[in-house]
């Protein structure tokens, strides 16, 4: 969803400015070198939103998804990016993390441009890369929406091949694949070199009986720490969502964040920043959560304990008490 410019997102008084400065404090954030984490938190300095705030923030570089886990886990970080999928996992497991939301957006299924395939159905006897592994959530929810859209069983009638995202992109390029379920970013991309989308997961999870805008990425933190540091969270929560909405309506904040951007063109930098605003979550109250629950619920049945542990439904306290929109 583009926001129009003037357009806010509906921001909660939290605390005021003066007692944010004296109160907010600080906090270690883990991001990769080219995430889109470094995005927002770039906009946060340049416009001062932290400084208005109160609020230190202090990035901590990751080598990777599964170093910002141990990092958090360990305590060199107080807050990561992460799906609620894996918070719950956490807190299934007796580790009580919690999540605020970051972004919608999750990624598509991308085929050449000149592809004849025109729906999922079109998948049978295709080799359909798969970006991480036969657990991935998208891969999951995809599956069970091409069934009961289709009748359709991707695992069989399909020939999945799991890799890294960059590789392929790589395949699909080279049209070592039919098409590629990969992350939003990477999709983008490839959209801007002619490709196109077969289907996007925000189709998928409506597909699903989702009725609302499920943000499925966001900030992760242990719970005891949010409580000890109320005060920051909350100052970083309300700068996180100024940040977007600053990206959401101004093309002009966009031109400092090319060098962090990974685009190879014009095209690539103007395709990345359309998707990363219909991404930004504009509401986040109990329909969401419901919806997310619900998400949960069928992906635990879909994955089982390998993906959820011993959690069947969404663990209490998964989601951190603060609501917009």
């Amino acid at each position: 969803m583009l926001l129009g410019t003037g357009a806010a997102l509906a921001l909660p008084a939290l605390l005021s400015p003066p007692a944010r400065a004296a109160q907010a404090g600080s906090l270690r954030l883990g991001v990769l070198p080219f995430g889109t984490v470094q995005w927002e938190l770039d906009t946060i300095r340049r416009f001062g939103l932290d400084k208005e705030a109160g609020l230190t923030i202090v990035p901590v570089e990751l080598a990777g998804p599964q170093a910002g886990q141990v990092a958090l886990q360990g305590g060199s970080v107080d807050v990561i990016t992460n799906d609620w999928l894996w918070v719950a996992r956490q807190r299934a497991t007796g580790t009580n993390l919690a999540f605020l939301p970051y972004t919608a957006s999750l990624g598509a299924v991308i085929v050449p441009g000149n592809s004849p395939m025109k729906s999922l159905a079109d998948l049978k006897g295709r080799r359909i890369g798969v970006a991480g592994s036969a657990l991935d959530k998208s891969w999951l929810m995809l599956q069970a929406h091409a069934k009961q859209a289709h009748g359709l069983d991707l695992a069989t009638a399909a020939e999945p091949v799991y890799a890294a995202p960059p590789l392929l992109s790589q395949q699909l390029e080279a049209g070592r694949i039919d098409a590629a379920l990969t992350y939003w970013h990477f999709a983008a991309k490839l959209e801007a070199k002619g490709m196109r989308q077969l289907a996007g997961m925000d189709e998928v999870t409506r597909g699903l009986g989702v009725t609302t805008e499920v943000p499925m990425v966001g900030y992760c933190f242990k719970e005891d720490w949010a409580k000890a540091n109320s005060a920051a969270v909350a100052a970083f929560a309300d700068c996180s969502r100024k940040a977007k909405e600053i990206l959401a309506r101004d093309d002009a904040a966009w031109a400092p964040l090319r060098p962090l951007m990974g685009a190879d063109s014009d095209a690539a930098a103007l395709r990345l920043r359309d998707r990363f605003r219909e991404g930004i979550p504009t509401k986040w109250g109990e329909p969401e959560r419901k919806d997310a629950a619900a998400l949960f619920t069928l992906l635990a049945k879909l994955g089982g304990p390998e993906l959820v542990g011993s959690a069947t439904t969404i663990p209490e306290g998964t989601f951190w008490p603060l609501a917009w929109g």
